[in-house]
């Protein structure tokens, strides 16, 4: 799902294609960090989001950051904050990535639940942060 005002005959920038390619390959390591993060702070620091500048990395996308970005792009962010108001973290992971003048959701329900993935990969936040910015900043490059 693409919000922005990019038109169909306008080519879409590079990273959008790597970053679905990366979060295909990697649903059950984004879903166990989902959930671990959720563990530890809620809906406390906002939504989760991957920021591409100046490389990948995880940042916290405040609640009153998106309505005020929704209120100046004309509220075409609306089904997005329905998402966000409706979020399950239990079967679900919702991010946001944010790139050159457009943004992406990343939303998606993995085959087993956030929990069981974070279980099953046996890793603390810190490792996954890691391990995850590490393959984006590989994989993932938004210069474009």
């Amino acid at each position: 799902m693409m919000f922005g005002s990019a038109q169909a005959d306008i080519p879409q920038p590079k990273w959008l294609h790597r970053l679905d390619k990366f979060v295909k390959a990697h649903q059950q390591e984004l879903a166990a960090l989902s959930w671990g993060l959720w563990q530890e702070n809620g809906h406390s620091k906002g939504t989760l989001g991957i920021d591409l500048q100046p490389k990948p990395h995880f940042v916290y996308c405040p609640s009153e950051a998106i309505q005020k970005f929704n209120n100046n792009v004309d509220n075409k962010l609306q089904e997005l904050l329905g998402l966000i108001d409706n979020y399950k973290p239990e079967t679900e992971v919702l991010m946001i990535a944010i790139g050159k003048e457009q943004i992406k959701l990343i939303y998606f329900e993995p085959e087993i639940s956030p929990s069981v993935c974070f279980t099953q990969l046996n890793s603390d936040v810190d490792g996954l942060l890691d391990l995850l910015e590490l393959g984006m900043s590989e994989q993932v490059v938004d210069n474009s």
